[in-house]
């Protein structure tokens, strides 16, 4: 009577989920690429689009803003704008990141790279 391939299967069923896993984070690499976050500073004023991945895709800055005398005001809401959706796209993606690793069966809090 054959008992199956005993330490020898357990293996097999570990390397195809690594494997599963890894096409699973590539995919999502992918994903992040597309997922759009928005930050904004300065009630609206000042809006910056990214990427989940952290790539600014663009700004868009209400008019009413721009004078001369306020110079560093206006650079300072675009910088808080930007950071906004910088920490945006990182809540984001670490919520893909759990929604995987749950998926995969493993803690919800498991750092994975990027």
């Amino acid at each position: 009577m054959l008992k199956g391939l005993g330490a020898m299967g357990d293996m097999a069923k570990m390397m195809k989920a690594a494997q599963e896993m890894q096409g699973k984070m590539a995919q999502m690499q992918e994903d992040m690429h597309n997922i759009i976050v928005e930050g904004e500073s300065g009630a609206g004023l000042v809006k910056a689009t990214c990427t989940a991945k952290g790539e600014l895709k663009s700004l868009d800055i209400d008019p009413s803003i721009f004078n001369g005398d306020e110079k560093e005001v206006v650079e300072d809401l675009i910088l808080a704008a930007i950071k906004d959706a910088q920490s945006k796209a990182t809540d984001r993606a670490q919520a893909e990141m759990s929604k995987l690793t749950e998926g995969m069966g493993l803690p919800a809090d498991m750092k994975l790279p990027f």
